[in-house]
């Protein structure tokens, strides 16, 4: 059955930060990459913070952009410390064998990105020989560019099983769901000497099953009840949406044409206005620093549409004028509209 993809989905900090990371290790200025998609400085020393995943996706354009790499989510797994993806990395290295650590990957894979599930089986070849397959799946629109999402999972994940195990762990087939690039050398470089498929019915990473009962090289079973507990502390946070996403999605599907109101979000979230901003201040927030975030995060999105005006962008985000968008994308940026979109282009 073919999953819905969702949107509004989320990846943590600790990612992205891997990615600017592996930007700077080719020459990029990892502060620019992230002022460009809208990131601070101090959400960026949160590691179990989130940000949206349509912010990476536009996180990838400007990587490349700067590096003049195009498959630096093919080499990530070379750039970066492998058991640096944080919570979910610790939980997997105090797994007794291979096989645990990818049972917590499947389960804990939202703690990183929300827009793929991971999955593991085991399989027979033609020859009856016994394989083990890892196969990733896109469950989010906001992932336009699935290539790099699948690429950078597929690096990452083999980096991570040599340097928990010790053994230079080699898959045997690698299946990608998205067209043959015009050239592969790359690809054939970082996942030799598996034999590769393009334009797969899936993506997926087959390995030799007796791989799964390597032991993971100092596990330790009392760290492990302490990373699990703090794992699945998150992943309770990400299914039970909290007060100020559910805030910004009532911002969005208010937004049509005219400021949502404090008054008219706490009316379709049941709750009066006075409580509302209580919360949100018990919270750390405000419904204004909320609106500001939402309408930033739209506005650089649009501003990456060039069919868009930026006069049109200013109606569809509610702002009254044209002139009090520009001035307050220039308070969110440091750039006006046009100057942000020149500087894109």
């Amino acid at each position: 059955m073919t999953r819905q993809l969702t949107t509004n989905d989320t990846l943590s900090i600790a990612s992205i930060n891997l990615i600017l990371f592996a930007a700077q290790q080719r020459g990029a200025d990892a502060d620019s990459l992230a002022r460009a998609i809208g990131v601070s400085k101090e959400q960026l020393r949160d590691p179990d913070g989130r940000v949206p995943i349509r912010l990476v996706q536009a996180l990838w354009r400007e990587v490349i952009a700067a590096t003049g790499d195009p498959n630096i989510s093919l080499r990530l797994g070379e750039l970066i410390n492998p058991v640096a993806i944080g919570v979910l990395a610790y939980v997997m290295m105090h797994c007794p064998t291979l096989g645990q650590a990818f049972d917590k990957l499947c389960r804990y894979q939202d703690i990183v990105c929300e827009g793929i599930r991971t999955t593991g089986r085991l399989v027979q070849s033609a020859t009856a020989e016994k394989q083990f397959m890892l196969v990733l799946q896109i469950t989010s629109a906001d992932i336009i560019y699935p290539q790099h999402a699948l690429n950078s999972e597929f690096s990452i994940y083999l980096a991570v099983m040599r340097a928990l195990t010790g053994h230079q762990v080699e898959a045997t087939e690698i299946h990608f769901a998205y067209p043959r690039p015009i050239d592969t050398t790359e690809h054939e470089r970082v996942f030799a000497p598996a034999r590769l498929t393009f334009d797969a019915p899936e993506t997926a990473m087959i390995l030799n099953a007796d791989l799964i009962d390597l032991p993971i090289l100092n596990a330790s079973p009392s760290l492990s009840v302490v990373v699990e507990k703090h794992a699945n502390d998150i992943l309770d946070k990400l299914r039970t949406p909290s007060l100020s996403s559910r805030v910004k999605s009532e911002i969005i599907a208010l937004m049509k044409g005219e400021e949502p109101t404090l008054a008219a979000v706490a009316e379709r979230l049941a709750m009066g206005v006075r409580t509302l901003q209580l919360h949100l201040k018990e919270a750390g927030t405000s419904y204004q620093q909320l609106l500001d975030d939402t309408r930033k995060e739209l506005a650089i999105g649009h501003l990456r549409e060039p069919k868009m005006s930026t006069t049109d962008i200013a109606f569809l985000l509610g702002f009254a004028e044209p002139s009090v968008f520009f001035r307050s994308f220039k308070k969110w940026t440091g750039l006006t509209p046009g100057a942000y979109r020149q500087a894109q282009a």
